[in-house]
């Protein structure tokens, strides 16, 4: 299995507009960061973890002519407002594009694309199947095993998932112990970590680094980072020896 991280930033992605801080400035394309999307890819499947605003360009930048299936962690925009760039996909297949969500996001993604849903859509419009999923259930996505965990965004439920031996976890802040008990033997771990400061509904570096200590993994990358983490490499010399935050474009074989 290859692990493509398409996106590791924050909602607002970094450089932040109108933003002129060492991070936002640096020439460092480590620095670069697009909103959260990970591409997960066998030999028999192209499985994209959500859908933001940065889609187009990520799937661009992936080179990939076949997308199989979206997996969606939550309804916020920088998760979800990307659907509508399913299309060529759409129209290269001929067939529905298989988008795997709990209720409550299938229900915000009928309110936001709504021209998707109507009764009679217009010609050209994507195609979707939605695909019911909660954190209870396992799943199978072609030849791909997927174990749902809850998390909490603030009061949001978001779902991470695990395959095998790697999960990954974005836009957390909190975990129950039943759900933390999913975790255990995890060997690669994708942790979301905002920035320094203490966050409403996000991990900081501390609080991150705390829960890898307790998962124990070989590795572990962070992800969801603000421009006020600081500058890719700087950090990145301060952290655990197992740990590193993640970049754009990053490839992993597991």
């Amino acid at each position: 299995m290859k692990v493509t991280f398409l996106g590791t930033g924050t909602s607002q992605g970094v450089p932040v507009i109108g933003c002129d801080c060492e991070v936002c400035t640096s020439t460092n394309p480590k620095d670069n960061r697009l909103r959260c999307s990970m591409m997960i890819s066998t030999e028999e499947t192209n499985l994209a973890i959500d859908c933001g605003p940065d889609f187009r360009q990520q799937m661009m930048r992936t080179g990939i002519s076949r997308l199989d299936a979206v997996l969606l962690t939550h309804q916020h925009n920088d998760h979800i407002i990307g659907m509508d760039d399913v299309r060529p996909f759409n129209f290269r297949s001929r067939k529905n594009m298989s988008v795997y969500a709990t209720t409550s996001v299938q229900s915000e993604l009928k309110e936001r694309f709504a021209y998707i849903f109507a009764k009679d859509p217009y010609p050209g419009a994507p195609r979707l199947e939605l695909i019911t999923i909660d954190k209870t259930t396992p799943f199978q996505i072609n030849d791909i095993k997927v174990q749902p965990i809850e998390v909490m965004h603030g009061y949001m439920p978001v779902l991470g998932f695990r395959f095998d031996n790697f999960t990954y976890i974005t836009d957390a802040k909190t975990i129950t112990d039943e759900e933390f008990s999913k975790l255990e033997g995890t060997e690669i771990m994708v942790l979301n970590a905002l920035h320094h400061r203490k966050h409403h509904s996000h991990l900081n570096l501390e609080e991150a680094l705390e829960w890898i200590e307790r998962i124990a993994p070989k590795k572990a990358y962070l992800l969801h980072i603000s421009h006020l983490m600081g500058k890719h490499d700087e950090v990145n010399n301060q952290l655990p020896e197992n740990v590193e935050l993640a970049y754009d474009g990053l490839i992993l074989d597991i």
